[in-house]
């Protein structure tokens, strides 16, 4: 079997995106699977080659509200099964949350919420970590394959932000936040990146204010994680700064199955 690559990218806005090129960079990513989250749009509302990409099973989840949020799945394989949300309606109403079964694993692309509008929202995204664990963690004591992929929206280290004395304050690097992200790691998910680069430093979001992707003065919010079955598979992980067309840039895991 071939190895399998899978991309993760917060694209900020689907529609925004695919005026700058995504659907030409899909065909050339060699990608098996491609993970995009805040698409901002429902798929009612997007052109047909952009709603389902030649080549790919497509798989949506919207968020209630209008031009917010929102995951997409893009898999050369046609999923076994695709589930969404998390089964709680305060947080199913964001449209985060999309798990397609394959034979190989559970793919779970999810848009972790953000902390930044303040001490409320920082509990939400809490919340929405303690109850996304909680789904997973029976599956991770049977031994079941997963991975999950996204928009963490936490750095984890000091090594996975440009400034980490500057921000131990701001949402994303607060201890809590990067407590809740270490239960992860407690439970047995393999941060597939730093597994492979222990050492290296690459971002994989930049503000847009201040020229800061251009100085790269970024954070590493974005993920891919494994079950510990899977990390001994992994053949290559990278973050790709070089892919422009949203203020995150793609990342990606190749998989020996």
């Amino acid at each position: 079997m071939a190895p399998l690559k899978i991309i993760s990218w917060n694209v900020n806005g689907i529609r925004a995106a695919a005026r700058k090129g995504f659907l030409e960079w899909l065909g050339a990513s060699g990608a098996d699977i491609v993970a995009v989250q805040e698409t901002k749009a429902a798929p009612e509302q997007l052109a047909f080659d952009l709603r389902d990409p030649p080549g790919y099973y497509a798989s949506w989840c919207a968020a209630q509200k209008a031009g917010y949020s929102g995951v997409a799945t893009f898999a050369r394989e046609e999923p076994l099964e695709v589930r969404t949300g998390l089964g709680d309606p305060r947080f199913d109403v964001e449209g985060r949350v999309l798990a397609c079964v394959f034979p190989a694993f559970i793919f779970y692309n999810v848009y972790f919420p953000s902390g930044n509008q303040g001490p409320a929202r920082v509990a939400y995204k809490l919340d929405f970590y303690r109850r996304f664990l909680d789904l997973i963690r029976p599956q991770l004591d049977m031994g079941r394959s997963l991975v999950v992929v996204g928009d963490v929206n936490t750095a984890f280290a000091e090594i996975d932000l440009a400034r980490p004395r500057e921000n131990v304050g701001t949402s994303g690097f607060m201890p809590v936040e990067r407590a809740a992200l270490g239960e992860f790691f407690a439970a047995g998910l393999v941060d597939s990146f730093r597994h492979h680069h222990p050492d290296t430093r690459k971002y994989s979001w930049w503000t847009m204010r201040v020229d800061a992707r251009a100085r790269n003065v970024g954070w590493r919010l974005d993920y891919i994680l494994t079950s510990p079955d899977l990390a001994g598979r992994i053949l290559a992980a990278d973050t790709h700064p070089e892919v422009e067309g949203s203020d995150h840039c793609p990342v990606s895991l190749v998989l020996d199955l």
